[in-house]
């Protein structure tokens, strides 16, 4: 129910993920102790430091490209100083996106020297070697295997030991061993005006379903209690080979949102989808939802309510009946909690169609919100719209925006004091208990804190009642089964 400016997430290995790669650090130490033959990691001189910027998928990519180098027996190490390369896995959404990436390559170049950069902004080569050129070498987004090459021609492989060079079978992740990003495509065949996406990372590419539902059985083996389901247009998976029949463990499935959907609910984790574009089928998951099956919590943004900018935006639907949509997915599953984000100030908005914006804020009474301003990124063709609304009246409409968000998501919060929910433990610290109920996905939505309880441990699932709330946050006791 938080309302927040849109800011680009980073998740450097060098940084914020330290603690998980720690404990895969420790996990890899106990196998080899265990191993008659083992020797000592020190031995190795093959070290590789690693920073990731940018979302979830992007966090994907990286765990794909660490499993990578664990696995030919690389060691990926938190600081500059003892890292023999460092790779930077970029962003380059939005222009602060970009800046951050560039300025984390320069770094890194000046920490350590050598330096590889993949990722989003490695599709515009030529303005990063032009700040930067003594970077080692330049790849785009999920270029895995460019990457693994170029890192052989700067740090020599190891020589491979099966009693070190110990590998998870779900591979190197970056989250908490309780929850993972699950990515099932790449790319996106829609052409906003506003996303440079499709440009960087190409037209959508599905993974076939039994893969991605081999991925989740390992995942879930390995101790994940909620998968985080993630694409750049998550509905429309499949519809890139006409949903074509796959199989997994011998039982035919189809390359489609609704069914990869029902065989994830039958690992009995939490399943949470992100990044769903509103097609009809949408409609086929809402009664997943009321059944238990997945989480009921929809992460769509919308972008817009009015029309005319809509269509500017080259996004389709309007205000009218995405509130019937809306009205109608409550009524089958009342406990639906849903995301969205928006733009504000786009090109050409007018101070009624914003107003037309915060009525419809006011009528769909929306769970989770995100925001952020308008701003030109370089090769969007929303830069070429005629009007473009001034710094001035883009930020004033955004804290009216983040204002009327507030008060619905107090109002929200503020009803769920006297129920219980099922809490899933993210951490214990000095305080107590913080976790996430069904409707907080990890890093963007709120917390749930039970003070002074510390009988728990990440990846417990426990029922707590709530007994405050804030704008953001809820607190609770814990309750029996």
């Amino acid at each position: 129910m938080t309302v927040e400016q849109f800011d680009p997430k980073q998740t450097t290995t060098l940084d914020t993920p330290k603690k998980v790669l720690e404990e895969q650090a420790a996990e890899v130490q106990q196998a080899k102790s265990a191993s008659n033959t083992a020797q000592n990691s020190n031995e190795r001189a093959a070290k590789v430091g690693f920073v990731s910027l940018g979302c979830p998928k992007n966090l994907v990519d990286s765990e794909r490209i660490l499993t990578q180098l664990r696995t030919e027996g690389y060691d990926v190490v938190n600081s500059y100083d003892d890292a023999e390369m460092v790779i930077v896995n970029t962003c380059g959404f939005i222009d602060s996106a970009v800046q951050e990436s560039l300025d984390t390559i320069g770094e890194a170049l000046d920490e350590n020297g050598k330096v590889l950069v993949t990722g989003c902004l490695g599709a515009k080569k030529d303005e990063i070697i032009e700040l930067h050129p003594n970077v080692l070498g330049v790849t785009g987004p999920h270029a895995y295997d460019e990457v693994i090459k170029q890192v052989h021609e700067h740090v020599a492989k190891p020589k491979y030991n099966p009693h070190i060079d110990l590998v998870p079978d779900h591979g190197v992740k970056l989250t908490p061993k309780h929850y993972a990003y699950l990515k099932i495509s790449e790319g996106c065949n829609h052409r906003c005006t506003f996303c440079i996406i499709p440009s960087m990372r190409g037209d959508l590419d599905s993974r076939p379903v039994g893969d991605v539902l081999g991925e989740a059985k390992r995942l879930v083996n390995a101790g994940v209690k909620e998968l985080l389901v993630i694409s750049q247009d998550t509905s429309a998976y499949g519809v890139d080979v006409k949903h074509k029949l796959d199989f997994y463990e011998g039982m035919p499935v189809k390359t489609h949102m609704q069914q990869l959907c029902e065989a994830l609910a039958k690992e009995g984790v939490w399943v949470r989808l992100h990044y769903v574009y509103p097609y009809p089928h949408v409609d086929k998951l809402i009664p997943l939802m009321a059944e238990g099956k997945i989480l009921p919590y929809l992460d769509i943004p919308f972008q817009h309510a009015n029309k005319r900018i809509l269509k500017l935006m080259k996004r389709p639907g309007s205000s009218d009946r995405v509130l019937e949509r809306i009205k109608h997915w409550r009524e089958i599953c009342p406990e639906l909690v849903i995301r969205s984000t928006f733009i504000v100030g786009f090109p050409g908005e007018t101070e009624d169609e914003f107003q037309e914006l915060l009525n419809f804020l006011e009528e769909a009474q929306l769970d989770r919100v995100g925001c952020f301003k308008y701003s030109d990124v370089e090769g969007a063709t929303a830069n070429d719209l005629p009007d473009h609304v001034n710094e001035e009246i883009k930020e004033e409409r955004l804290q009216r925006f983040m204002a009327v968000q507030a008060k619905i998501s107090a109002a929200k919060l503020q009803a769920r004091i006297g129920q219980e929910y099922l809490v899933l433990v993210d951490e214990v610290n000095d305080l107590g208990i913080v976790g996430r109920s069904y409707m907080d996905a990890p890093e963007i939505d709120g917390n749930v804190y039970l003070s002074d309880d510390f009988d728990a441990e990440p990846g417990d699932l426990i029922w707590a009642q709530i007994i405050h709330a804030d704008e953001h946050d809820v607190w609770g006791v814990r309750v029996d089964d």
